[in-house]
């Protein structure tokens, strides 16, 4: 057993977990408000270790944002424009399939596609957009639209959720993106983004779309006005739809950016606290294989730590990122497969490029006997200078 854990008076939870043994709210508390970050990191490596050994993946993706026109207006978001703003935008989907074509001959397997609630576009642009994506290359994982666009889409088409995600489905989606989740609490949801979907609406597009034998991601937006409590709420929600569907592949939280919003928070979340977050959502989200490290909210240095605080992915090489990035991310807008390896190895993990579902599509080889004594000896200090410029 890990000595800090021996130290800190969570040897319970460490000693449960390890036996594969599912921790309650009120264990999930005591994690969170725990200043023992190393203790608490410690346990969720071992969750870790116990889902997905020493392996950590990435995908090559790019990013497609069709458009910021949105109906809504979130007090969070930086990224929604109405028509009358000179920056709003809306691609044609001779435009998107452009995109795709330069992301295609570099490699990408995946394209994520979100955008705002556009007051106009019918909803065959949506249909029209997903076949002209297939007809590029049948192989490209169209990973597309949040909970919020699916109801946006059906009350356009003037369809059930059901019968929209049929034939989205049947134009080409592979996959939901998990965005959208925010904080699950009313309250919470109410003073930063008043007039979205609910929790329950959010959760039941996904259930649908599980239940008709599709896979999605889900998030968690933290760090604005919310309480300790109100993220052990919504990973609790979480978990129960995953005990009931399985249809989740991974957990993505997401650190929120304060720049160009309504919502009167002036810092971001501290690498302590991000760190933590990811720790506890690894301990307690016991039925998801993934939690990724999104370092487009984290930086690529937090984000390699977090592999050691139970995260066993770093999400993709972006291409395009607008969302995080007008909130004031100073992120790069893309890492290169290089880097995303460089970055895996540096923590002593063997890199898997996987597909939009986790699976792997390579392995790479472990290093030699000499650069591995090297990486592990480097481990430490890698972890060591990237909590300090956290």
């Amino acid at each position: 057993m890990n000595l800090t854990v021996l130290k800190s008076g969570l040897r319970d939870l460490y000693d449960k977990v390890a036996g594969g043994g599912r921790i309650d709210e009120a264990e999930a508390m005591r994690l969170m408000e725990s200043k023992d970050l190393n203790a608490v990191g410690a346990i969720a490596d071992a969750a870790r270790q116990r889902k997905v050994g020493n392996r950590a993946s990435y995908i090559i993706n790019r990013y497609v944002n069709y458009s910021n026109y949105c109906i809504l207006s979130c007090q969070f978001c930086s990224f929604a424009r109405k028509k009358r703003d000179a920056d709003g935008f809306q691609l044609s989907i001779e435009e998107i399939s452009q995109k795709a074509k330069e992301a295609l001959a570099l490699g990408v397997t995946e394209l994520h596609i979100v955008g705002g609630l556009h007051p106009s576009l019918p909803f065959s642009y949506y249909t029209d957009m997903l076949k002209a994506l297939k007809a590029l290359d049948a192989r490209l994982q169209l990973k597309c639209f949040t909970a919020i666009e699916i109801l946006h889409l059906a009350w356009l088409a003037k369809k059930s959720v059901e019968q929209t995600l049929v034939e989205l489905r049947d134009a080409g989606l592979d996959s939901l993106t998990g965005g959208g989740a925010e904080i699950f609490r009313k309250e919470v949801r109410s003073q930063i983004a008043k007039g979205k979907e609910s929790a329950e609406e959010y959760l039941n597009v996904h259930r649908t779309w599980h239940r008709m034998g599709g896979r999605s991601t889900c998030t968690m937006l933290f760090g604005h006005v919310e309480s300790l409590a109100d993220r052990v709420d919504h990973l609790r929600q979480l978990r129960a739809l995953q005990d009931e569907t399985h249809g989740f592949t991974g957990f993505v939280p997401l650190p929120y950016h304060p720049e160009n919003n309504d919502i009167p928070v002036k810092t971001l979340p501290t690498g302590f606290d991000t760190l933590r977050t990811v720790a506890v959502s690894r301990i307690y989200l016991d039925n998801f294989d993934h939690v990724t490290a999104y370092w487009v909210g984290m930086g690529l240095k937090l984000a390699q730590v977090a592999l050691s605080y139970g995260a066993d992915d770093l999400h993709g090489t972006i291409i395009e990122e607008h969302i995080f990035h007008m909130a004031g991310a100073k992120s790069p807008q893309l890492q290169t497969e290089a880097e995303m390896v460089k970055a895996i190895r540096e923590v002593g993990r063997v890199p898997v490029q996987r597909n939009s579902f986790y699976e792997p599509i390579k392995v790479w080889e472990a290093l030699p006997a000499a650069k591995e004594a090297e990486v592990t000896t480097k481990k430490s200090k890698v972890l060591e200078e990237n909590l300090a410029s956290a």
